[in-house]
C-alpha cells in the first residue's frame, strides 16, 4: 500500500483505507471555495443560459425556472443544515473556514442578488420577447370584457371549490402551512364598524390546480396566459362575504426537507421513511418568498408565526414560484422557440447480433448518453426477463421514471421463476416516496428487495446477469454513470458500459453480495467501490502522478464530474500541481477547488459546461507515465461519496471505447468555448477567451453531430 495511504476507523462498521493529503511547502497557505458559494456561482451560470439570446427563447425560460428549483432543494437541504448548525454547538467551520452564520450571511446576500437578477431577467428580457412571439401574459387589470367573463367564471366552477379559507386570530390559530405550497396572505375590513382594524386570512392554494391558465385563443398565433395566483387575489371576495378585501399577496413558505433517520436504532427501514415523509410539512421554515408590496404588519406578523427572521424572507416582483415557467415550454407548441429536435442514435455495433449478449459477449459496448440511445441498457434488462437461459438478475435502482420499464421488466423476470434482486435506495433524496412505491410492487411480483449497507446510500449504477450457455454460467454486467431512467436519459449527459469480462463482472457479483449479505473488507482489484478503496486508490493515482512528474515522466490528470469538494483530494491535487503535474478539472457544479493560485495550483485548470444537458458523467483520466488509466462511473469527489456512499468506478479497458472517451469526449470537452466557462482565482466564472480567428466550439453540438452521423450510417447499412 503506497506510503501516503493509512488506515483509519470507519462509520456503520465498516473498515476502509482512508488516503491523506500529500505533503506540500509549509510556506504556502491553502485556499479554498466555499461549498454553498460556489454552488450559488453554478447556479448563476444557469441563470446566464436564460438571459442569453444565443438560446431559443423558451429554452431560456426553461432555464429561468431549473434556477428556481435549484434553488429550493439548496434552502431545503443545504441552508436548513447550516441553520441547524448555527443552532447547534457542533456548527463546524467549512472547508475555508467560515462559521455557519458567517456562510448563512453570505448566502442570503448571494441569494437576494440572485433572486433580483432572476426577476430582471423575467420582466425586461423574456416578457418582451414572448410578447414579440405572440405569447402574453396578462394581469386581471389587462383583461378584456370576454376575457375577464371567461376567467371569472373558470375561478367559480374549477378553482373556488377547492379553496378554504383559514381566518387568522384568537379563536383560529395560524394553520400549518405545505412546504413549497402557494398561499394568498389577505387583509380583511368589515365596513359595518366604525373602527379600520385589520382581520387576516390565508388561502391555500391546492398543488392539484394549474399555476398557469390559458385564455381561449381570440387570435390565431396569438396565446394569453395569466397565473392562477393573480385570478385568486382578483375573485377572493367571493370566499369572505360581508368583508372587503384591503389587500392580497401570495407567498410560499420553505421548510427544512431533509430526512434524520437512525438506521440501526430502525427496525423496519421502510416505515421509518414513510413516517418522516409525512412529517415533512412540519419541517422548520427556511426561507419565505412573498410579493412585493406586502403592509409591514402583515409582514411583521407572517415572520413571526413562520419564526423567521427579516433577512430569510425574499421579496419578489411576481410571478411567485418561477418553477412554474416549466408548463410553458411543455403546453406552447412553437418548434421555432425551442432547440432543434435531435433523436438518439443507435450504435451500428448492436444490430450486428440477434441479441445484446451475443453482441456483449464478444466485446465491450460504451454508449454516451443522450447521444446513444439508452434502450439498448432497457433491452438488456427486458431480454433478461424475457430469456428462458437467464437464471439470475440483481439490479440497483437509486432513481427511475414514473412508469419505469425496468421495474416491468425485473417483475416479468420474478414471475417467470428467475431468481431478481433489487437493491433499492429508499433515501434517494426527493425520491423517496417514489422508491417506496417500487419496492412494494416489486415485493408484490416475488423480487428480493433489499436496502444495502446501514448508514450508506447506494448509489452506484449496476445491473448483474448470470446466463446458462453452453460452455457454462455466464454473467453480463451494465455499469453507468446515471441512472436507470429513460426520461433523464435524455436530458443527462451519462455513460453506459455494457461488459461480459469476467474480471469485471466478478467483482460486480461480489459487490452485489457485499450489499444483500455481510461483509467488512471485500476486495476490489478492478472496481474502486466506496466506501472500501475508492478513496485511497484514488489518492494514490494522484500521488503516483506527481511521482511521474517529479521523475520527468508523463503525467497528466483530466477529471469530469459533478461536484469537488473532498478536503484530502483537493490537497493532493495541490500538491500534484506544485510537482508539475497538468491537471483539467470539468466540474459542473459545485468546486471547492481554487485553481490557478501561484505556488499552489498555478498547474490546475477549471472550467464548468452548462447548456443544452445537463452534464452528469464522471470520467477520470491518469497519464499513468504513458500508459493511461481510465475510469467512469458513480462516484464524485466528494467526502460522502467516498466515505457514506456506495459507489463504484469501472475500468473502462476496451480500445474503441477508450478512444471514444482519450479522443473525443475529454478533447472536445475541454475544447469548448460556447457552454464553457472558466473558473477564475477569485471563484467567479468568465467565458473561455478565443484567439484570433478561433471558431465557436460547442462540445454538445459536436456530439449530437456526431450521432446524428451514426444514425445515418445505421440506415445505410440497413436493408
Amino acid at each position: 500500500m503506497s506510503s501516503v495511504v493509512k488506515r483509519t476507523k470507519r462509520p456503520a462498521k465498516i473498515t476502509a483505507p482512508v488516503g491523506r493529503a500529500l505533503p506540500a511547502a509549509a510556506t504556502v497557505r491553502r485556499q479554498y471555495f466555499n461549498r454553498e458559494l460556489s454552488y450559488l456561482a453554478f447556479n448563476r451560470r444557469v441563470l446566464e443560459q436564460a438571459q442569453s439570446p444565443l438560446n431559443p427563447l423558451l429554452e431560456r425560460v426553461k432555464f429561468l425556472a431549473i434556477v428556481s428549483s435549484n434553488l429550493d432543494e439548496f434552502f431545503e437541504i443545504r441552508v436548513a443544515g447550516l441553520l441547524q448548525q448555527q443552532d447547534s454547538t457542533a456548527g463546524e467551520p467549512s472547508i475555508d473556514g467560515l462559521t455557519p452564520r458567517e456562510q448563512l450571511k453570505q448566502i442570503r446576500a448571494g441569494v437576494h442578488g440572485l433572486v433580483r437578477d432572476q426577476y430582471r431577467c423575467w420582466h425586461d428580457l423574456l416578457l418582451p420577447a414572448l410578447a414579440a412571439e405572440g405569447i402574453h401574459f396578462l394581469t386581471p387589470a389587462q383583461f378584456d370584457a370576454p376575457q375577464r367573463a371567461w376567467a371569472e367564471e373558470y375561478f367559480e366552477k374549477s378553482v373556488l371549490p377547492v379553496l378554504t379559507p383559514l381566518a387568522v386570530d384568537q379563536a383560529h390559530p395560524f394553520p400549518q402551512l405545505g412546504n413549497k405550497t402557494m398561499n394568498v396572505l389577505l387583509t380583511l375590513d368589515n365596513p359595518e364598524t366604525a373602527e379600520n382594524e385589520a382581520h387576516f386570512a390565508i388561502l391555500p392554494v391546492p398543488r392539484s390546480l394549474p399555476r398557469l391558465v390559458l385564455l381561449p385563443e381570440t387570435e390565431e398565433g396569438v396565446q394569453c396566459f395569466f397565473f392562477l395566483s393573480d385570478l385568486i387575489k382578483l375573485c377572493a371576495g367571493a370566499l369572505f362575504p360581508g368583508y372587503v378585501i384591503r389587500s392580497a399577496h401570495a407567498f410560499r413558505v420553505t421548510r427544512n426537507s431533509d430526512l434524520y433517520i437512525d438506521e440501526e436504532e430502525v427496525e423496519n427501514l421502510l416505515k421509518k421513511i414513510e413516517e418522516e415523509l409525512r412529517n415533512l410539512r412540519r419541517g422548520a421554515a427556511v426561507r419565505l418568498e412573498i410579493e412585493d408590496g406586502v403592509g409591514e404588519e402583515e409582514f411583521g406578523a407572517l415572520c413571526r408565526y413562520l419564526a423567521l427572521p427579516p433577512e430569510s424572507v425574499f421579496r419578489t416582483r411576481g410571478p411567485l414560484n418561477l418553477l412554474r415557467l416549466l408548463s410553458l415550454h411543455e403546453r406552447t407548441d412553437r418548434p421555432d422557440l425551442k432547440y432543434p429536435p435531435f433523436v438518439p442514435a443507435e450504435m451500428p455495433v448492436l444490430r450486428a447480433r440477434p441479441t445484446l449478449f451475443d453482441t456483449v459477449r464478444e466485446r465491450d459496448v460504451l454508449l454516451h448518453h443522450p447521444y446513444d440511445s439508452f434502450a439498448p441498457v432497457v433491452e438488456f434488462i427486458e431480454q433478461a426477463a424475457l430469456d428462458p437461459a437467464v437464471l439470475a438478475i440483481k439490479q440497483t435502482l437509486y432513481r427511475t421514471s414514473g412508469d419505469s420499464p425496468v421495474v416491468r421488466a425485473l417483475s416479468e423476470a420474478s414471475r417467470r421463476g428467475k431468481q431478481v434482486t433489487a437493491l433499492v435506495e429508499l433515501k434517494a433524496r426527493f425520491d423517496e416516496a417514489n422508491n417506496i412505491k417500487w419496492a412494494r410492487e416489486l415485493e408484490e411480483a416475488g423480487v428480493h428487495v433489499v436496502f444495502g449497507l446501514v448508514g450508506h446510500k447506494t448509489h452506484c449504477k449496476c445491473s448483474l446477469i448470470v446466463r446458462q450457455e453452453p460452455d457454462g454460467l455466464r454473467r453480463y454486467v451494465h455499469l453507468g454513470t446515471g441512472n436507470y431512467n429513460p426520461k433523464t436519459a435524455r436530458l443527462y449527459t451519462d455513460l453506459s458500459l455494457l461488459t461480459a469480462q469476467p474480471e469485471l463482472t466478478a467483482e460486480v457479483a461480489q459487490l452485489f453480495n457485499t450489499l444483500t449479505g455481510l461483509s467488512r473488507t471485500p476486495e476490489f482489484r478492478h472496481l474502486l467501490v466506496a466506501p472500501f478503496n475508492l478513496h485511497a486508490r484514488i489518492q494514490e493515482l494522484i500521488a503516483a502522478e506527481a511521482a511521474n512528474a517529479a521523475a520527468g515522466r508523463p503525467a497528466r490528470i483530466i477529471a469530469k464530474m459533478n461536484k469537488l469538494v473532498d478536503p484530502v483530494t483537493i490537497d493532493n491535487l495541490y500538491a500534484a500541481s506544485q510537482a508539475g503535474v497538468q491537471i483539467d478539472l470539468i466540474v459542473r457544479a459545485t468546486c471547492c477547488l481554487a485553481p490557478g493560485i501561484k505556488g499552489q495550483s498555478e498547474n490546475i485548470r477549471v472550467r464548468n459546461l452548462v447548456g443544452r444537458y445537463l452534464e452528469h458523467a464522471r470520467v477520470y483520466y491518469f497519464e499513468n507515465g504513458g500508459q493511461p488509466l481510465l475510469y467512469g462511473g458513480s462516484a464524485d469527489w466528494m467526502t460522502r461519496n467516498f466515505f457514506r456512499r456506495v459507489e463504484a468506478l469501472f475500468p473502462i479497458s476496451d480500445p474503441e471505447s477508450r478512444r471514444r472517451i482519450i479522443d473525443d469526449l475529454l478533447p472536445a470537452e475541454l475544447r469548448d468555448n460556447v457552454d464553457a466557462r472558466r473558473l477564475l482565482p477569485d471563484a467567479t466564472y468568465a467565458p473561455v477567451p478565443l484567439a484570433e480567428g478561433e471558431p465557436a466550439f460547442s462540445a454538445q453540438n459536436h456530439f449530437m453531430a456526431a450521432a446524428t452521423a451514426r444514425a445515418a450510417a445505421v440506415e445505410v447499412l440497413t436493408p
